[in-house]
């Protein structure tokens, strides 16, 4: 029987179209009630977020475009605490002692140090980029997007060598002076590809280190060896060549480069005087300071031997023992075996320091002593020995980074300070003061406080310090700093620091020399009240800038590098025993 809504029929088929039509609203009646009964627990989740005091909540955001960050693991640093953001980045934690604390009780005032992470996003451990979370009051966590370098690389053939790697190089600062530095090494896969994630932005280069012909269809015993010599992108034998990768927070850099095949040859190069406990040996390309190239040393046959591909090399080599030493030659292969000069070894050369003392007569320092030990004994020390501390750091942007120091005393009656076991090279001389600051250092007329020094085999002039203690100071307020929660003394709770509050510095202030002007580099903290001030700094010139973030790696020394603050804060010049109020802003952006 059909029904049509149209036609009224007879009353029996009334009926039926009424019946039909009761049931059909009762169950609209009833699919409405069980839609909302199904909605009503889903708003019930959706929550404001809970400003009660025992109660932290706050944002996670991408430091880059500010968009909130979904299902990011928010944690606290002792892992006590954890929880996911929602859909809108949104986060709320419950402190344990919620729970447990009597309803008169006095909330919670202590601060939580969070954090929070997610896959392609970096996670910062600095201590200095730490969160501190104050129950009832809402934070914002950032995470910057990591950056990732990959590409692939070519063969002459259609099989490269097994067994490949790529090595990343980070341009870092150590002391104000840009280092290239190896950070990474990935495996190469079938197809040639490699790929460096979880990168921060910055500057890099990528590149191999030589690899021998593994082919055995055409490795004949005794024979011509072939191989891969080291190769840089975009596709150079010299690291010094290499191309810069400048990466920002998020981006995919693509770096393709080929790989030759050459033949290499047999070297072997005597040492003169070798050390019975062996030597470092090092190869530089065109004596271009880089990685890749290696040679051995044979301690049986007192030789440095190996294979090296046609070009121009220095071969160095350098001594672990305490007097240390060190020697180099060039060679030069042109399609054939060379068997080099000898190599001599020579002890590297130390530097004695004088020091003369420009300081106040009624100095409350002049008659302070202190304790030196050598595991053996221990006697007093006094004058630049007890306060003065001075390191040689290598000015090259890629080397070994050792750091030759003052020799310790010898005995009661040894004040002679000397740097000793510096290799020849070019170093930047560190100087840090206990007492007053150093106002010049010299060798040989060059200022060695804005200018790297040069050491050659043999012995050397002293260095000529002036130590004076008539500095000036700095003294200060930033302006727009919000202020922390006040020190307190609530009780100890898990996941939370009580009592006096470590204190979290809200920005850094950076004095920095200019480049014709005597001074010296110094970091400030700036409070939560945006109070700063320095200790006694060297008179002169300086450009003083304000960040929100520490700059771990600020290249004060390189003069390129500092060209972009030019513009930027402030430049006070200070005379001795002056002091200088300023009032600065934060830079934006930095």
């Amino acid at each position: 029987m059909m029904l049509s809504p149209a036609s009224d029929g007879p009353p029996v088929q009334r009926d039926l179209r009424r019946i039909c039509t009761d049931l059909i609203l009762r169950q609209r009646l009833i699919l409405s009630a069980s839609l909302l009964l199904c909605l009503v627990p889903a708003r019930a989740q959706i929550q404001e977020p809970d400003t009660h005091a025992d109660t932290i909540y706050g944002t996670v955001l991408n430091a880059v475009t500010h968009e909130p960050i979904g299902r990011a693991l928010v944690f606290s640093r002792d892992n006590r605490l954890a929880t996911l953001t929602d859909g809108e980045g949104h986060f709320q934690l419950e402190l344990p002692q919620a729970a447990a604390r009597e309803p008169q009780s006095p909330p919670s005032t202590s601060i939580t140090w969070l954090a929070a992470r997610k896959p392609g996003f970096l996670e910062d451990q600095s201590p200095d980029l730490q969160a501190a979370a104050t129950p009832g009051h809402e934070i914002t966590l950032s995470l910057l997007p990591e950056a990732i370098i990959k590409g692939r690389l070519t063969f002459p053939e259609d099989d490269g060598p097994m067994g490949l790697t790529v090595q990343l190089f980070a341009r870092n600062v150590q002391e104000g002076i840009p280092r290239w530095v190896q950070q990474k090494s990935e495996p190469v896969n079938s197809n040639g590809e490699f790929r460096f994630a979880e990168l921060e932005p910055g500057d890099y280069r990528v590149g191999t280190n030589e690899s021998m012909d593994n082919n055995p269809a055409i490795t004949i015993p005794g024979g011509q060896t072939y191989g891969f010599p080291p190769a840089y992108s975009p596709g150079v034998p010299d690291f010094a060549r290499a191309f810069t990768i400048h990466v920002a927070p998020g981006q995919v850099v693509q770096a393709d480069f080929p790989l030759t095949h050459q033949a290499y040859y047999p070297v072997r190069i005597p040492v003169t005087n070798p050390d019975a406990n062996g030597m470092n040996v090092t190869v530089s390309l065109q004596g271009h300071g880089g990685p890749g190239y290696s040679l051995g040393y044979n301690a049986e046959r007192q030789r440095i031997e190996g294979s090296l591909p046609n070009g121009n090399y220095v071969v160095a080599a350098a001594t672990f023992n305490q007097n240390s030493a060190t020697g180099s030659v060039g060679i030069v292969i042109k399609g054939a075996p060379v068997d080099g000069p000898d190599l001599v070894l020579n002890r590297n050369p130390s530097l004695a320091v004088n020091v003369r003392e420009e300081f106040s007569s009624n100095s409350p320092d002049s008659d302070r002593s202190g304790t030196f030990g050598n595991g053996r004994r221990s006697f007093a020390v006094r004058g630049p020995r007890l306060y003065l501390n001075l390191n040689a750091l290598n000015a090259d942007d890629f080397g070994p980074q050792m750091s030759p120091s003052l020799r310790p005393p010898t005995g009661p009656n040894d004040d002679s300070l000397v740097l000793e076991n510096l290799a020849p090279g070019r170093y930047w001389l560190m100087a840090q003061t206990g007492r007053g600051y150093v106002a010049a250092a010299t060798l040989g007329g060059i200022d060695l406080l804005h200018s790297p020094f040069v050491v050659s085999p043999g012995a050397g002039e002293p260095i000529e310090i002036t130590v004076r203690d008539d500095g000036a100071e700095i003294e200060g307020t930033l302006t727009g700093v919000n202020s922390t929660t006040a020190q307190t003394d609530a009780p100890t709770t898990p996941g939370s620091f009580s009592g006096l509050q470590p204190w979290v510095p809200q920005a850094w202030v950076y004095c920095i020399p200019l480049p014709d002007s005597p001074g010296q580099f110094q970091i400030l903290a700036v409070s939560s009240d945006g109070k700063f001030n320095s200790p006694a700094l060297a008179p002169g010139s300086y450009r003083i800038l304000a960040f929100k973030q520490r700059h771990r790696d600020f290249p004060y020394r390189d003069a390129e590098a500092m060209k972009a603050y030019e513009a930027k804060g402030q430049v006070v010049h200070l005379s001795s025993r002056q002091k200088t109020t300023l009032q600065l802003q934060l830079i934006s952006n930095e």
